[in-house]
This record gives C-alpha cells, structure tokens and sequence, in this order.
C-alpha cells in the first residue's frame, strides 16, 4: 500500500518514531509531507527536526497561512499526489479544517482513499465555511481516527457514519520514555508533580487543597507556564504549604524524561469546562513509561487512559484526591505496583510500535485487506 501522510504535528522529531515505525510495516510504502515549521500561538515558532526519518520519504511543502488551524493548506499538495500516486491519504487534521477538505478533494481526484483525524471531544456547531467543509469530509472520507472516545460519539453525531478507529495520535518510546533506577535515593520522601500549562482548566488548585490534607508532607514540584501561577502560589501560601511548593516554569519537550524520573506520584487534575475537557492527557501515558505512579480527574480521555493502572477521582474532589495521594504515600508497595502497572499497560498499548501498527490495520481495512467494523479500544 502506498500512505501519503499529511501532518504539520510531525515537525516535531519525536513524533516521527511513529512514521519509522508504520514504513517498517508489512506492504507500507510511505511518503510524510510536512512544513518547513509551524507556529503555535502558545509556544512560537516550531521549526522541523528531522530526527527518525529511516524507511520513508520526507518532503518539506510550503504551507499557505501557516498558524492558523482552520484554514491553513499546501499549494503544491496535488502535485505531490500525482507524482507520488498513493494509494490512500492519511490527512492528520480536524475534519472542519480548509487543509482536510483541500486534500481529501486531491485524493478522490487521483482516486485515493483518505483518513482524517479527530480530538475534538466536545459537540459544537461551526459556521460557514467550516460546517460545510466538515460535512463535505464526513461524506468523502474512507474511514476517521478519533484520539478519545468522546471524539467518536461526537463524529456519530454529527452524521458521520463511516468506519471510526481509536487510536491516539502519537505514542511515546519507552526508549526515551523509561525509568532510571538511580534517579531517587532511599532516604528522600516521596516527590508529587504536575507537568503541563498552569492555566485554569488544569485544576492545580484542587491539587494544592489536596496536597494541604496530606499530613506527611510531601513535596509537590508545578513544571510549566501560565496565567495561574502568581494565584496558585498565592494559594499555597494561604494553605500554609509554600515552603512545600516548587514552581519551576516550562521546560523544553526533551527534558521532561528526566524530570519525570525524579517524581513518584504525578497529578494531572484536569477540570472540564463548557468548551473544554481533555481529550487525552499525553504526561499520563509519558509518565506511566517511565514508572511515575499515575493520578488524574475523571475529565474527559483521562480514566480510559489510565484504565486499571493508575488512580482516577472526581474533578474538583481535593478530598478524593487527597485520599489517592495518602494511600499510594502510606503503602509503599502499592506505589510501586502502581508505578510497575503504568509502564506494562504502555508497553501493551501507547509505545509509538503499537500506535503505528493500529494505524496500518485501519489501511488494510480500509483498502479491503481486513475486516474490521470500528475499531474501538476494549477497555480504554
């Protein structure tokens, strides 16, 4: 089969394991467009780091409106397809974006099938242009991978009915992602951490509640940036738990494995709003590879990413998960069996192998070489 595979995410070079991993396939012959950069709001410029680019043709293509998720798109996306003549396009993209429609229009015209791509786990109801795009790509499209479950139900909503697969976008690699056995010294008490936005909807003030019902003491570092921080510290002062707080500020993507294996416990406290709730939360399954005994709310994707493996309360409970952080700190052999669980139930289901090898069965089924109905995870 040849995937032409779309993907303005894939600038960023970890992610690409996950291209490596589908070209090694069984059949797979691949080709990755990606753009010279991309910038997000929230972080700048992202320029591409080629880093694992073995078994498959990378080729950088000029992007029109770069930065804006709606309407952003390729000018030289047809010839790209005509030269490279593929079999089925892998369009990395929301389905009410201009560059989904564009390139699913390219690949009926060459006859090639296309697959989209979905987070969006909240039901909303878009203007033109971008509702008539949406439906356009519903109709055209040969099969849709959604990053959470809500995602699918909303697609179902909204009318789309063919084939959905579960599979999140990008996996980790439990190479980079796993745990250094000299990284904590006996004699040091347990370390909770959050590593993320510090921003409202991440719920960090149900976790300074909860860290202040936690008679043992233990210490909490807050990795990231934020409009919350000046409040949270605020906070942690009136908790009396200051002196127990380290706010460290963001840090580049490379340096989070090694944070990671100097924390026992992390919280991602995620809290839901009316127009967001998490669609996956990629620190949990980051952590989990790297036996970091996992805690999250029940917000959005997060209990079926943790499943069986970690600890799950209700958002907002500080009491709940004040209870979670005492039990996994006062038994020491639950912690670890915890920590052991998260990176097994990884290995099983989120290394970037598994990601990749999930996406290749959807191309066979959907070029006809398996069958399969939608291929929805078992027990999340």
């Amino acid at each position: 089969m040849r995937v032409l595979m779309l993907s303005k995410a894939l600038v960023t070079g970890v992610y690409q394991k996950k291209v490596e991993e589908l070209a090694r396939l069984p059949g797979v012959e691949l080709c990755l467009i990606v753009p010279p950069s991309w910038h997000e709001n929230r972080v700048g410029e992202l320029p591409l780091q080629p880093m694992y680019t073995d078994g498959y043709e990378l080729i950088v293509e000029p992007m029109r409106f770069n930065g804006h998720h709606h309407i952003h798109y390729y000018p030289g996306l047809g010839k790209r397809i005509r030269e490279f003549r593929p079999d089925i396009v892998h369009i990395d993209e929301e389905p009410y974006n201009f560059v989904t429609a564009h390139a699913t229009r390219l690949a009926r015209r060459a006859g090639a099938k296309t697959v989209f791509f979905a987070w969006q786990n909240i039901y909303r109801r878009y203007p033109p242009p971008f509702r008539l795009l949406e439906r356009y790509n519903y109709r055209a499209a040969s099969a849709a991978i959604v990053g959470n479950r809500d995602a699918g139900i909303v697609l179902r909503r909204k009318g789309y009915r063919g084939p959905i697969a579960l599979i999140p976008q990008f996996g980790v690699d439990p190479q980079i992602y796993r745990p250094d056995e000299k990284r904590r010294r006996p004699m040091d008490g347990p370390v909770i951490g959050y590593i993320g936005r510090v921003v409202e909807e991440k719920g960090l003030d149900t976790l300074l509640d909860a860290l202040a019902q936690v008679p043992s003491r233990p210490a909490l570092r807050i990795v990231g940036g934020g409009d919350q921080r000046g409040s949270l510290e605020m906070r942690a002062e009136r908790l009396g738990i200051r002196d127990r707080v380290r706010f460290e500020g963001a840090v580049p993507p490379e340096r989070v494995p090694e944070l990671l294996n100097q924390l026992d416990i992390l919280v991602l406290p995620s809290r839901t709003r009316p127009n967001w709730k998490e669609q996956f939360g990629r620190i949990l399954v980051e952590a989990m590879a790297t036996e970091v005994a996992v805690v999250g709310s029940d917000s959005g994707e997060i209990p079926n990413v943790i499943g069986d493996a970690g600890l799950v309360f209700p958002e907002g409970d500080a009491a709940a998960l004040a209870a979670h952080l005492r039990a996994l700190i006062e038994d020491p052999a639950e912690l670890r069996e915890r920590q052991q669980a998260g990176r097994e139930r990884v290995l099983a289901r989120f290394t970037q192998e598994q990601i990749a090898r999930r996406t290749w069965e959807l191309y066979r089924h959907v070029l006809g070489e398996h069958a399969a109905g939608d291929c929805e995870d078992e027990d999340g």
